[in-house]
């Protein structure tokens, strides 16, 4: 299918919503009835049609507004994409990968046309068309990395490995979950998961690091996380807490469907050629209770993860406070009936 892009705010008036198209291949992120921490890698190598796990950037309905949306946070905030001197052919590796999986992943929308280092990108949606010279930062209006983020969907942490472990080396991040890239760059993989709760002391992060260490080129990886946010708000960032935290006091029983939001995150990982980096691609998902609980299995599972979930995790993923009012609410959409196995819909 054609993929008809939308108009749609994250910020104000609040306008974004999913079509049925978006609901039925929503990421949602439990396999079972109940959550805590693990690793729970697996090969990003496609996966269901239409999924958002089949091709390795995936492009929906929200992506020109998403971009709209990051170029405003950009605009009143740059520091929000950074690039230390050292990860310069890093920005270079992620650019090829990008508009090579695009060009290859969505012809009708994306071309990529090379004739040595004389390249040509072609980005139809954002009518957007550019040559430049690959490796010479002074064809192109920003860095590599940047250039290429204020086109795809989603954070990208890029991560330098050295002495056994991975360094926040630089990102363009503004869209995340609380959490904030001037604060981590420069940090270890263990210095910026520090504030996570229990997964330290169960072992998650070393098994982590392992297996994120192992990545080879030709073979990415990805996961799925989550937290909660009320209203569609991309940006979660804690430079932006006074805007956002305050929201939160806003839930009530009537509205508690429209406004409070589950948010997934689809991580994924690829070994960068040249550089020897790892790009962590963070691309976020926003569904509406409402629009969650129109799928019977995600209503009841969702209402049990929430009833159940240890108290510090609730705080952690930002929803504590509201934590009754959710609960009722899901419940209405419980019947008590047994789930199936896995994430998709029955």
């Amino acid at each position: 299918m054609s993929i008809q892009f939308k108009k749609e705010t994250f910020r104000n008036d609040y306008t974004f919503k999913n079509s049925q198209w978006a609901i039925d291949r929503f990421p949602f992120p439990f396999h079972e009835d109940s959550y805590m921490y693990s690793v729970n890698m697996e090969q990003h190598q496609g996966g269901p049609a239409g999924s958002v796990f089949e091709k390795r950037f995936d492009v929906d309905e929200h992506y020109l507004a998403e971009m709209e949306d990051r170029a405003l946070v950009l605009a009143e905030d740059p520091l929000r994409c950074q690039s230390l001197p050292h990860m310069t052919l890093a920005g270079w590796d992620l650019l090829e990968l990008i508009m090579v999986s695009k060009s290859e992943d969505y012809p009708d929308l994306f071309q990529l046309h090379r004739e040595g280092n004389n390249w040509r990108w072609i980005n139809k949606p954002m009518k957007i068309d550019d040559q430049f010279v690959f490796m010479d930062e002074t064809t192109l209006p920003y860095g590599p990395m940047e250039y290429i983020t204020r086109q795809t969907q989603g954070d990208f942490a890029v991560l330098d490995q050295r002495d056994d472990n991975l360094w926040m080396d630089a990102g363009m991040v503004t869209t995340q979950a609380d959490w904030s890239l001037d604060f981590d760059i420069g940090m270890n993989f263990f210095e910026w998961h520090a504030p996570v709760p229990k997964a330290h002391e169960m072992g998650i992060f070393v098994r982590a690091l392992k297996f994120l260490l192992n990545i080879q080129q030709g073979s990415p990886a990805r996961r799925l996380n989550w937290t909660m946010t009320v209203n569609p708000l991309l940006d979660t960032s804690p430079e932006n807490y006074h805007k956002w935290g305050v929201e939160k006091s806003t839930l009530t029983v009537e509205n508690v469907g429209e406004k409070q939001h589950l948010r997934v995150e689809l991580q994924t990982f690829f070994r960068l050629p040249r550089s020897n980096a790892l790009v962590f691609p963070i691309r976020c998902y926003l569904i509406r209770l409402e629009e969650l609980v129109t799928v019977p299995k995600w209503g009841r599972r969702l209402h049990r993860i929430i009833r159940d979930l240890p108290e510090e995790l609730a705080t952690y993923k930002g929803f504590i406070s509201n934590r009754p009012m959710i609960q009722e609410y899901l419940s209405g959409f419980d019947d008590g009936q047994p789930t199936s196995d896995g994430i998709w819909p029955d």
